[in-house]
């Protein structure tokens, strides 16, 4: 069933406005990661495939919402690659650290 069978009709800016709230509550959810890999310095609990694997995706994402003109998907992307990707680029920097604090490469 869709919307306009249920007499719910949407106008391309209501459908745009949903896409924004969307957008925004899945882009910031990655705020609270980045803060707290920041203030530990430590991303030793974050998965490095998870992170390889979604920011390529969100990269993809975010070309697509360019190629497709939907500024909904490209702003939210964009957004979200680039927190995906500092929290990525932590994780790299700060597991590099701890492996050089502990050459036996034994978890911390």
């Amino acid at each position: 069933m869709t919307l306009s069978q249920t007499g719910m009709m949407l106008s391309q800016q209501d459908v745009n406005m949903i896409g924004y709230v969307a957008a925004t509550l899945t882009t910031i959810s990655f705020l609270p990661q980045l803060i707290r890999v920041v203030k530990l310095r430590s991303a030793r609990d974050i998965s490095l495939g998870m992170f390889l694997i979604f920011t390529t995706g969100t990269g993809f994402w975010l070309i697509y919402g360019i190629a497709s003109h939907s500024a909904p998907v490209w702003i939210a992307n964009a957004v979200t690659f680039a927190l995906s990707l500092s929290i990525l680029i932590l994780k790299l920097r700060f597991d590099r650290h701890a492996t050089d604090a502990h050459p036996s490469g034994a978890p911390l």
